[in-house]
């Protein structure tokens, strides 16, 4: 089947050129222009979505061919489009640069491909003029399948600097779609992992977004930019849709959410719904039981670092996770889920589950992971393979009674995780919709526990 979705994938040569900026300011613009926008990110980044979520209404969504394989790419995309009228896609790093050492693979070029869409290079010009042309130049003929449709400038300093950008550009064949100047207020906060997320400051966000809006509004050639969405070819493939399980009474399976843990995919949530849960959301901060019936729990990735004394404060909670645990029933944590299921994190109590320790370092983990189960557990069986992505500062000092959730083959082998009872806890975020059996096994085993 072939779709027609107008799109643009948003590029930069290097991170911290904007394309965050651009990119969000672009979906908001447009929505504010009634348009519905589907938003997409390419990469693992939990964080982005959430920016691009509040500048559009629609659900943020990750598009990464490490994570789920370039074949599902389009699929995914066309699952989130479907409906939207035009859609942006927001890239990693540099427009070339992918997963270490696997070539081209999980780059923002690859996905520009797989989608068949113009991208739109965001530059930053501080400190050159005429060497933008050589840039510009280099990028766009790099790949001949990469078909860079424009350029946006950002952070040039005044109309002396634009004038000189504009005559570079001329030489290099590729049309100039915007140029923002430097605003401070658009910057958004970062921290040891990134942005800070949306969940941890929406006020704020709401501000830095239609700040971005703005500038890209008065900055950028909107129409122009429009009409190369639409230049985009139709897409052929079949849309992903999560495989639907005949289903009777419905599980509830809680998710941790709020502040504390804002990282989870959107397809996660949707195949466990598919596979016969009904999904419940929560905060651990704040809310003292966990959501009534509930016969799994799934707890992703965020900060508990951050919110340790909050949510080491929130005892009943902590004791409610703990008797779930204890009592059989099937408990999925990821990197941070995995911190707030040990005993303790820096000196705070967390919920005891696994006999282990967990404390902030100064040491980045960070990178894909090629892994392999090596127990059975609530997720896979022993011998499944999976690809998931490390992003941590953080330690976990084991203790005993827990055997090993996964093998992993780089950047040395080794095991990681625990799985003990119905527990399943790792630093490695995963995409499910890479693996639809881990989401019916989860479930089932919410039935059977």
């Amino acid at each position: 089947m072939v779709r027609s979705v107008p799109r643009l994938v948003i590029a930069a040569p290097a991170s911290g050129s904007g394309k965050t900026t651009v990119a969000t300011g672009l979906m908001a613009a447009f929505a504010a222009r009634g348009l519905a926008v589907s938003p997409h990110k390419v990469g693992p980044d939990y964080i982005d979505p959430g920016y691009h979520a509040l500048a559009t209404g629609q659900v943020g969504r990750n598009l990464d061919a490490y994570l789920c394989g370039p074949e599902l790419i389009a699929p995914l995309f066309l699952h989130g489009a479907r409906g939207c009228d035009l859609a942006v896609v927001e890239g990693v790093m540099g427009l070339y640069d992918g997963a270490a050492g696997e070539g081209e693979l999980a780059s923002t070029a690859q996905v520009a491909k797989l989608l068949g869409a113009p991208v739109v290079l965001v530059v930053d010009a501080s400190s050159q003029s005429r060497s933008v042309a050589a840039l510009v130049h280099g990028f766009a003929s790099w790949d001949p399948q990469v078909r860079i449709g424009g350029v946006i400038l950002n952070k040039v300093a005044s109309d002396r600097h634009e004038e000189l950008l504009r005559d570079a550009l001329e030489s290099a064949g590729v049309p100039m779609l915007g140029v923002l100047r430097r605003v401070p207020q658009v910057d958004t906060p970062s921290r040891h992992l990134g942005l800070v997320p949306v969940a941890e400051r929406r006020a704020e966000a709401v501000e830095a977004v239609a700040a971005m809006a703005a500038q890209v509004r008065d900055g950028c050639d909107l129409q122009a930019l429009l009409e190369l969405a639409r230049s985009a070819a139709a897409l052929p493939g079949e849309v992903w849709e999560p495989p639907v399980a005949p289903v009777g009474a419905r599980e509830v399976v809680a998710i941790a959410g709020g502040p504390a843990f804002t990282f989870s995919y959107a397809e996660n949530a949707e195949l466990l719904a598919a596979a016969g849960a009904e999904v419940v959301t929560f905060d651990p901060l704040h809310d003292e039981q966990l959501p009534d019936g509930t016969s799994g729990l799934v707890i992703g990735g965020g900060f508990p670092e951050v919110y340790a004394s909050e949510l080491s404060a929130n005892e009943r909670l902590r004791k409610a996770v703990a008797g779930l645990a204890l009592s059989g029933a099937p408990v999925a944590a990821e990197c941070a889920g995995l911190l707030y299921l040990c005993r303790e994190l820096d000196g705070q109590p967390m919920c005891g589950v696994l006999d282990a320790n967990a404390r902030m370092s100064e040491r980045l983990t960070l990178g894909y992971r090629d892994a392999v189960a090596v127990s059975d557990s609530v997720l896979a069986a022993a011998g499944t393979r999976i690809r998931g992505h490390e992003f941590h500062r953080s330690v976990v000092e084991p203790g005993a009674g827990a055997a090993p959730a996964w093998g992993v083959r780089a950047p040395r082998p080794r095991v990681e995780g625990f799985v003990q009872q119905g527990v399943h806890a790792s630093y490695l975020h995963t995409h499910w919709a890479a693996e639809p059996g881990v989401a019916r096994r989860f479930v089932e085993r919410c039935r059977t526990s």
